[in-house]
């Protein structure tokens, strides 16, 4: 079913964890899921030398260079404005959003595809830790973090989701590009949006497992975000009453 595509990473100040990246690249190329790939890195105004090592991975790879496209600009402008500008130039049919650090690999795809678990093209695919197949390594206070936030999204927008915030999720290039076009909380509560417009155009949400490991380096403050995304779920209440 996946025949092509496309797999974005957003990046900021990523310069200590692109390594993780450029392993799981290659073991994505050994699986051989398809040959038709591209691989778009999006730096989202890092001040560390992110951008450089992008490069310099791409100039040293003969066979991968034509597969990999680097977007780049100055001001960082959040996780879901970086996904979008990956999507609106991804080419192939399928769309693997996941992040940098390769808490879940992009090879979870062949297990995915493996037990036949993506088989309808109009459903969205999310990958879930929360889920009993799912094999995960965290912090305690994640998993506290995980469960509270959870629990907002269900009073204020009943989402019943087990798991929204996962980066590791698949689109048909056709849909994600429906659902990003209009995006306006481009911080790491875009998924919230994401859900619902999902939910108010009819597509479908299937949760699936993953193998999550949880890796250090995380951009993620726990009291300053925390306060962040309250407040951009506030606003999102405006904009989608229940």
């Amino acid at each position: 079913m996946i025949r092509s595509i496309s797999i974005v990473f957003p990046c900021y100040n990523e310069a200590s964890r692109l390594k993780y990246t450029f392993n799981d690249i290659k073991k994505f190329q050994e699986k051989k899921i398809t040959n038709d790939f591209e691989i778009i890195f999006v730096n989202d105004g890092s001040s560390d030398n992110t951008f450089q090592i992008l490069k310099k991975y791409k100039n040293e790879n003969a066979k991968l260079n034509k597969k990999i496209k680097i977007i780049s600009y100055q001001n960082n402008k959040g996780k879901g404005y970086a996904l979008k500008k990956g999507i609106m130039i991804a080419k192939y049919d399928w769309i693997l959003t996941l992040d940098t650090d390769i808490s879940v690999s992009i090879t979870q795809l062949s297990e995915w595809i493996k037990h036949k678990q993506i088989n309808k093209e109009k459903f969205i695919y999310f990958g879930s830790r929360n889920l009993i197949d799912s094999k995960i390594k965290f912090k305690m206070y994640r998993k506290l973090m995980g469960l509270i936030f959870i629990t907002i999204i269900k009073i204020f927008f009943n989402i019943n989701l087990s798991d929204t915030q996962c980066g590791f999720k698949l689109y048909r290039k056709d849909i994600a590009r429906k659902l990003f076009s209009n995006l306006k909380m481009l911080d790491f509560t875009h998924d919230i949006e994401i859900v619902l417009i999902s939910k108010k155009k009819g597509y479908r949400i299937k949760e699936l497992p993953v193998n999550w490991i949880h890796k250090k380096g995380s951009k993620i403050s726990v009291f300053k975000d925390s306060l962040k995304m309250f407040i951009s779920l506030l606003k999102m209440k405006f904009i989608f009453p229940k």
